[in-house]
């Protein structure tokens, strides 16, 4: 018998493959460059106030696109000094932005309850009623609500005449966000304290709101940050030392037209609690939003 041999296999680096494509992993380039365009566009602006504030009016003449140099702090020594108009209008922006913030999320979680957990004829009907204030824009009943506020409840120039219509318009948006939130929570949490002995009113107090911090913080940012960049509301209903601080860039624009640079740092100033109130806030915002989603 003859033994038959097969011939030995050689090991050896795998053949290249030809025509292998390399592609952009991290995802479209077109679509990083149109964001990156949409980001120039909208913080252009902005940074370009916000430098201009660190430099001089002639700084600002000789050069307008130039970077500050050297750096000048007196424009917003000057916004922020004592003596300053700043202080007021922040204090009367504070108040009516934290008023309007606590009507909406204490009304609108009150509001977004029965219509979330409770079952009874007309509930949807209701419901859509919040959906259509959505499109009701309170430009469209500035007049009526303007003779309402200074005729009727004499509460033309007071920051609950500007706070309670805010949060009036912004409930239909609290309630819209926070039923389907509430509507995600489990119906065997209020079964249980039901069980426990715990009423619908107590379930409410003392299960529902903790597990509602999410979509509260949610609504609460939004009412807060949309308070204090009203301004047709305040323009008609507020006059004197209680206007507010978008107000007041306008008032501060039009006396000191030549301080340029005083114009840039105090719109810089009046724009910053909101930005950082917003941001500090955004994980929450997205929580908040992400519930209301599933939900």
């Amino acid at each position: 018998m003859s033994a038959v041999t097969t011939p030995a296999r050689t090991s050896g680096p795998a053949p290249a493959r030809s025509g292998r494509r390399t592609t952009f992993s991290g995802g479209n380039p077109l679509v990083y460059a149109i964001a990156l365009v949409v980001v120039a566009v909208t913080l252009g602006p902005v940074l370009y106030g916000v430098l201009g504030g660190f430099r001089t009016n002639a700084q600002l003449a000789e050069d307008p696109a130039g970077l500050p140099s050297p750096w000048v702090w007196d424009s917003y020594a000057g916004v922020l000094s004592a003596g300053s108009p700043f202080w007021g209008y922040f204090l009367n922006s504070t108040i009516i932005a934290v008023v309007t913030t606590a009507v909406v999320v204490v009304f609108g979680i009150m509001a977004a309850y029965p219509l979330a957990r409770y079952r009874f004829k007309g509930r949807e009907a209701l419901f859509m009623v919040f959906v259509i204030g959505l499109l009701f824009p309170a430009t469209v009943a500035i007049i009526p609500l303007f003779i309402l506020i200074t005729q009727n409840y004499h509460m033309g120039n007071t920051w609950w005449g500007v706070a309670l219509p805010q949060a009036a318009f912004a409930l239909p948006m609290t309630v819209v966000i926070l039923r389907p939130f509430l509507q995600a929570l489990p119906t065997e949490l209020e079964e249980a304290a039901q069980l426990d002995g715990a009423s619908r009113v107590g379930f409410f107090w003392r299960i529902l709101l903790p597990l509602s911090g999410p979509g509260m913080v949610t609504v609460g940012v939004l009412a807060f940050v949309g308070s204090w960049n009203a301004y047709l509301l305040p323009l008609l209903l507020l006059q004197g030392d209680m206007r507010t601080l978008p107000l007041g860039v306008a008032d501060f624009s039009s006396e000191h037209s030549a301080d340029t640079a005083g114009v840039f740092a105090f719109t810089t100033l009046a724009m910053i609690p909101a930005l950082v109130f917003f941001l500090a806030m955004q994980k929450r915002i997205v929580n908040g939003l992400q519930g209301a989603v599933k939900g």
